[in-house]
């Protein structure tokens, strides 16, 4: 049960009210610079580690109060570690789980704005407070006719303000990710149309089931069913699922037999999606799943499906298959077609981007090139973040004029890195099962 936390009675809702709550935001970061280097003349040798703590805290704490796109931004580059110094991701990965929740007059009146009723008068037993706060949401336990049910309630005014809350949140994004405008423009047109489905919960009720039918045949997956009767484009129900997040869980000390199983579990659950459906959980954040009784993972937030193009499939996954076995000219399509490269590039830009591309996606594939994989290998994430780094610092990459890579990749990435990320979490070795033609 998370412990009290204070709640928002309000919730900035027109775009004059967020957009001054970024601007106020703004002036701190400003005042924290400045802060910092007025100390710096005393101190030459300060490292930016307080400066950073300092903008991490006042940029989540305004992000948390605003909810919606803005804060799972944040989310998202907490995701991304290597593009963000240690205090952001730190910050931004509490997104992933806590955020200030509303107060319950603020739940009653979107329960009247869509059933015309209030939450007592459609369950037996309704939490006055939130069980779990995050990003777009917050969830209410409930209990009618016996069954335990979790109710996801969306906050007011985010489905509205997405787009205008992505133009504030770019100056941020420029400045922590190290992007040039060109390139943030390039992804953030995939964010936003992510966001817009994230808020649209007849649609993710649609894809749950959708999704979870498809699954059903994998061993040790549980899903919740969902009730339409009491769902609406601001409110989702379907059954709780109790249990324990990978963390708590990994708390208990389980054996390895354990996390394997809970990690092969979560292998075929992507597997099956990005090679079979053509469509993916796109959110593998530790929030969003759940371990039961007998090592059975539950699955429990299809707000982000990422729909993967075919031509964008084949090109990508034929990049990581073991031996490129693929003659130059084919390579260079896949390349071009991938926009990893591009008409604008000369011949030496040419060669260092395949370069660094055939680079990044050989170490991404690695799992899939034997037929077992130990994620408890932390030196296999040290060498992704030290490529991200050597990248990122790289004088050509940083003077490259334009986007690098298909807005479809952004989704796809974080998905693998996502994965990759919980599978280290739980210290699993898992067989990589993989498609007939990528073997």
């Amino acid at each position: 049960m998370a412990t009290k936390v204070s709640e928002q009675e309000t919730i900035p809702v027109s775009k004059v009210q967020r957009a001054a709550k970024f601007i106020t935001t703004g002036a701190k970061v400003g005042g924290n610079y400045v802060k910092h280097y007025a100390k710096k003349m005393v101190n030459p040798s300060m490292d930016k580690e307080e400066l950073h703590q300092n903008n991490a805290t006042d940029i989540y704490k305004s992000l948390s109060e605003l909810k919606g796109s803005a804060l799972k931004v944040a989310q998202m580059m907490s995701m991304d570690k290597n593009l963000l110094p240690r205090a952001y991701q730190d910050k931004f990965t509490m997104a992933q789980y806590s955020a200030p929740p509303l107060s319950y007059p603020l739940v009653v009146k979107t329960f009247q704005k869509c059933f015309g009723k209030t939450p007592d008068q459609m369950f037996d037993t309704f939490t006055r407070s939130a069980v779990n706060a995050a990003s777009i949401g917050q969830v209410h336990q409930a209990t009618q006719n016996g069954k335990t049910l979790a109710v996801k309630i969306q906050y007011p005014g985010v489905a509205d303000s997405v787009s205008s809350d992505l133009k504030l949140v770019r100056p941020f994004a420029l400045r922590l990710l190290n992007m040039n405008e060109k390139e943030l423009d390039h992804y953030m047109g995939e964010v936003e149309e992510r966001l817009v489905e994230e808020t649209d919960y007849v649609l993710e009720v649609e894809r749950s089931r959708e999704i979870s039918e498809a699954c059903a045949h994998i061993p040790n997956l549980r899903f919740p069913t969902y009730y339409d009767e009491l769902s609406s484009d601001r409110i989702i129900t379907m059954d709780w699922i109790s249990g324990k997040h990978i963390k708590e869980w990994m708390d208990t000390n389980p054996s390895q037999e354990s996390k394997n199983q809970i990690g092969q579990a979560l292998w075929d659950f992507y597997h099956h999606q990005v090679h079979n459906l053509k469509q993916v959980h796109a959110d593998p954040h530790p929030g969003n799943f759940i371990i039961q009784e007998g090592d059975q993972l539950g699955i429990i937030d299809f707000g982000c499906v990422k729909v993967i193009p075919e031509d964008f499939y084949q090109g990508y996954f034929a990049l990581i298959k073991k031996e490129l076995l693929i003659n130059q000219e084919e390579l260079d399509q896949i390349f071009f077609d991938l926009e990893f490269i591009s008409d604008k590039d000369n011949e030496t830009e040419q060669v260092y981007f395949k370069g660094v591309f055939r680079e990044m996606i050989s170490l991404l594939g690695k799992p899939f090139h034997v037929e077992k994989f130990d994620f408890a290998d932390d030196s296999f994430f040290e060498q992704i973040f030290q490529l991200g780094d050597r990248i990122s610092n790289d004088k050509m990459f940083r003077k490259s004029r334009q986007a690098r890579g298909s807005r479809h990749g952004l989704y796809i990435n974080r998905t693998y890195f996502g994965l990759y990320n919980l599978l280290n979490q739980l210290q699993a070795e898992v067989i990589t099962t993989k498609p007939d033609w990528l073997k």
